[in-house]
């Protein structure tokens, strides 16, 4: 995910992780608590089961109606909500769960603990040709607008389309799977961008939508689950990009009724949603209130007090380590799987050589900021190795750096490789956000700890609401970005080339290469293992990813994700969604008593 995209992790630049995976929700609303054990060996192997008969509609038994469910995060809600430009793993859980609609969803299987594939616009999963390089998807009949219009099938292809203008939209996902996967997508850029071009990839035959591939996919009934592959209002009046960023059209059970982009949102019922026709949503509470931007030892306390709206509230932010045991005897603490890596990227355009980068694995304080950070060993830091978490298929562990280990200090090392290849007093420059004392706190122990390994530390102050646009300035004054990626779906493929794959960075940025990894060789590669038989792919995604790490280290692995979130006293049905590292919102209910 984009992790291009969960917009809470507790880095020392406020990172966001981005990630673009649905949510979920079914009829049995249990959880996990945070006793039971985070699987820590399958981090990367979420959503791989699927139910393409799924149907609607969805109900929990004993649950009711009526309430306000309140939402509060430290970091989060400062990109974009438009579909086409929805990449992030907490406004993706917020719209794909309450607002927005795509081809297929994520629904949460209480058995396994893990996302299940069903369908949602669309009857069923898709039906591919012989070689994966076509799909075909008949959509439902009932879908409506909020303002009561039904949604058509042009309307739907439209979005489709939409995803490919990277231009327009630089934070989605088109970028990475609909432009180089559909049909003429490394030419086509997009209708914005070049409005008189005409795409080859999407045609409608009546209530029947075909995507056509330049390679194939058999996988994209996954990506058919991100808000880029749901529909777009042909009206340009209506979809204008500046225009619909603010307030994106629901086809899911709520609607917008305020937003502002990193503060908060507000969601209200949605009467033109019919239940019968979404397989794994419901929608008991009255209504959703998000604010974020609070310092997250305030969280921790509104969280344990439990009263007056605390009692009605979420928090998507992890509990703070000094705080997890107290939190655990209240009942009211989940824990779940996040298919994430948080890493530090280096700007390969300012960075001289690898032996930054290698000195720079032994100089990080790992053990030192987990714990100033608040974070919770083999809980929501789990030490790392790959870049791809355990369980993504085709994973085999290696080190990036001969000779070290997980979470493994040596500033005498660091200093000895910064010496021998000439980078004594390498300035490493790095953004921490004011406003946030755990940013402050991990900013604190990164500078101790660059300082005592050789290098010239300085951090770059920006706020919570700035971080992630002055973290993805390409012309900005740093050269260290501190970055996280959630795996789209169980694959390679959604990690080495949404991370590695060159960007034009005069024509939209990073994108989700925060190293600015421009390598013409490696695109070759990249392109070649999607040429593979699918049952290859794995296995060579693997080898790719080690290649890139021994030969040019662009980023430096931190630690693995996990999650474990608070509720309030009167919150019921609250799980993971451990496509994401969210909260799955789609089957929450109030019990006020």
């Amino acid at each position: 995910m984009r992790l291009k995209r969960s917009a809470v992790a507790v880095a020392t630049a406020s990172l966001l992780a981005l990630a673009a995976c649905g949510g979920g929700g079914d009829d049995d609303s249990g959880g996990s608590s945070a006793g039971d054990k985070v699987d820590n060996e399958n981090l990367g192997n979420t959503g791989s089961g699927t139910d393409p008969d799924r149907q609607g509609p969805v109900t929990i038994e004993g649950a009711k109606e009526g309430g306000t469910v309140n939402v509060i995060s430290s970091p989060g809600m400062t990109t974009p909500i438009d579909p086409s430009d929805l990449y992030y793993t907490d406004t993706n859980a917020i719209m794909t769960s309450l607002v927005t609609r795509a081809l297929t969803q994520y629904s949460y299987d209480a058995d396994t603990g893990q996302m299940i594939l069903v369908p949602d616009l669309a009857t069923d999963l898709g039906t591919p040709n012989d070689d994966f390089t076509e799909w075909k998807f008949t959509l439902r009949d009932g879908v409506k607008w909020e303002n009561g219009q039904p949604v058509t099938a042009d309307e739907v292809m439209f979005g489709i389309v939409r995803s490919m203008d990277g231009k327009t939209f630089p934070n989605g996902p088109g970028l990475y799977y609909s432009n180089p996967y559909f049909l003429g997508g490394e030419d086509y850029k997009g209708p914005y961008t070049d409005p008189d071009a005409q795409q080859q990839a999407v045609s409608v035959d009546g209530n029947t939508i075909t995507i056509k591939m330049a390679t194939p996919f058999p996988d994209f009934p996954y990506y058919a689950s991100f808000p880029a592959m749901g529909p777009i209002p042909t009206d340009p009046a209506v979809s204008d990009p500046a225009k619909y960023a603010q307030h994106p059209l629901a086809t899911g059970p709520y609607k917008i009724e305020q937003y502002t982009i990193g503060k908060s949102m507000t969601l209200v019922r949605n009467d033109q949603w019919d239940p019968a026709t979404d397989p794994a949503r419901t929608a008991y509470p009255d209504s959703y209130v998000f604010k974020v931007g609070q310092q997250s030892e305030a969280i921790d306390q509104i969280m344990l007090a439990d009263s007056g709206d605390g009692k009605t509230t979420i928090a998507y932010d992890d509990v703070l380590a000094q705080d997890y045991r107290k939190m655990d005897e209240t009942g009211r603490l989940v824990t779940g799987g996040q298919p994430c890596t948080y890493f530090y990227a280096l700007d390969q355009r300012k960075v001289p050589d690898k032996s930054i980068a290698e000195a720079l694995t032994w100089a990080i304080p790992y053990n030192d900021q987990i714990v100033a950070t608040g974070l919770i060993p083999d809980v929501n830091a789990v030490a790392t190795q790959n870049l791809m978490p355990p369980g993504v298929p085709g994973r085999e562990e290696y080190d990036p750096v001969e000779g070290h280990g997980p979470f493994q200090t040596d500033p005498e090392k660091a200093k000895q490789i910064l010496a021998d290849s000439g980078n004594e007093g390498f300035e490493i420059k790095f953004l921490f956000s004011t406003d946030s004392d755990v940013s402050t706190a991990g900013k604190d122990v990164l500078v101790k700890g660059l300082e005592a390994a050789g290098f010239k530390a300085t951090p770059v102050a920006t706020t919570l609401a700035d971080s992630v646009a002055d973290r993805d300035d390409v012309n900005g004054d740093i050269n260290m970005r501190s970055y996280g990626w959630c795996s789209d779906w169980p694959s390679g493929a959604t990690w080495v080339p949404p991370i590695f794959q060159s960007t034009d960075l005069e024509e939209v940025g990073f994108g989700t290469n925060e190293a600015a990894f421009n390598n013409p060789e490696i695109d070759a590669k990249i392109d070649a293992v999607f040429e593979m038989p699918a049952e290859e792919q794995p296995k060579a995604w693997n080898d790719l990813e080690k290649e890139i790490m021994t030969t040019y280290l662009p980023v430096v692995p931190r630690y693995y994700g996990g999650v474990v979130q608070m509720h309030g006293s009167q919150i019921e049905g609250m799980v993971i969604d451990n496509t994401l590292g969210m909260p799955s919102f789609r089957n929450i209910w109030v019990n006020a008593g």
